[in-house]
Order: C-alpha cells, then sequence, then structure tokens
C-alpha cells in the first residue's frame, strides 16, 4: 500500500514544486528586474549628455550617497582608464570601482546591468553604460538593493508555505483515499 500511495502521489508533488518553482522565479525576477528601471534611465540620459560634450560634473548629483547605508540612487562617471571623474555614489569616502571586467563586457556590448557587491553586505544593482565622444567613458547608476532583498525573503517563505501546505494536503488526502480504496 505504501508504494501505491507514493505513485498516486508523486505526480501531484512534482506538480505542486514546479508550479511553485514557477511563482516564485517570476515574482523573484520580476522585483530584482524592475529594481534597474531608474538606473537605466539615469544612465542612458548621462551617457547620451556625456556623448555630446556635457562636463561629467554636469550630469551627477550633487548629493552624496552613502551606498553602503543608503537606498537613494547614485551616479558615478569614469573616464577611459577607469578612474571615477564624477560621483555621487561613496563606499568608505571614495568612489568604488567595479572589475574591470564589468567595463570591457560595457564597452564591447554598450551597456552591462548587474548586481555589484563592492563590499560584504554591500549589494547594488547597477546599470553601466559606455559613452564616446570627444571624451569617452562610463557611467554607472545604482542603488541599493535591501529593500527588495527583504522582499524576496517573504516571497520564500510565502511559496515556501503554500508549498508544504500543498504537498502535505495531497498527501494526506491520498493517503486516506487509498486507505478508503483498500478496505472496500
Amino acid at each position: 500500500m505504501k508504494y501505491s500511495i507514493l505513485k498516486s502521489w508523486l505526480p501531484f508533488a512534482l506538480i505542486i514544486t514546479g508550479f511553485c518553482a514557477l511563482v516564485y522565479g517570476t515574482v523573484q525576477q520580476n522585483y530584482r528586474q524592475s529594481l534597474n528601471d531608474p538606473q537605466i534611465e539615469i544612465a542612458e540620459d548621462a551617457s547620451t549628455e556625456l556623448a555630446k560634450g556635457a562636463l561629467p560634473q554636469s550630469v551627477v548629483p550633487v548629493k552624496m550617497i552613502d551606498i553602503a547605508s543608503s537606498l537613494a540612487p547614485y551616479v558615478i562617471v569614469y573616464n577611459e582608464n577607469l578612474k571615477p571623474v564624477a560621483y555621487s555614489g561613496t563606499l568608505e569616502g571614495d568612489a568604488p570601482v567595479p572589475p574591470k571586467g564589468v567595463f570591457d563586457f560595457t564597452k564591447q556590448n554598450g551597456e552591462n546591468r548587474l548586481t555589484w557587491e563592492p563590499k560584504a553586505d554591500v549589494r547594488s544593482a547597477i546599470v553601466i553604460r559606455y559613452y564616446a565622444g570627444e571624451h569617452s567613458g562610463y557611467v554607472l547608476a545604482g542603488r541599493g538593493m535591501r529593500q527588495v532583498e527583504k522582499r524576496e525573503i517573504k516571497l520564500e517563505i510565502m511559496v515556501g508555505i503554500a508549498w508544504l501546505v500543498l504537498i502535505v494536503g495531497t498527501f494526506v488526502h491520498i493517503t486516506f483515499f487509498e486507505i478508503v480504496r483498500k478496505r472496500n
């Protein structure tokens, strides 16, 4: 009887697991991808202005943002040699610089969107755009991920609870009907 219960329940368990994974993956990706929206706009607008000859300081907000503690968007402009020339985002008082490979990919593809962890427990959703003009370089627009990561944890808990309730519920249901069926 144990094997018949397992045989009857296993397809339900696989379907439930698949749907829960689909729900989690879809919502998590929506959270993460929409986190980039302001940075995409900021990086596109700033790189367009810089390509037209604007000064780096003119596309960077005046207010300094400590990226370790703030959720506010920040901008960093790097020259072709990957040196910060204007910035509103700081980490421990300086403008942080992503690894060279990030810039290489950006130059080759025009844009790069990624999660960056310049220091343990400091995570930013960043968009980097390459610009060419009289002077060439890169614009990085980023913002902290803390709120979205909190939402993702709540999502994991909600989907996990739903998965557990459905798995246990279907197992109990199938076990009950298998016992009833065997008695008749």
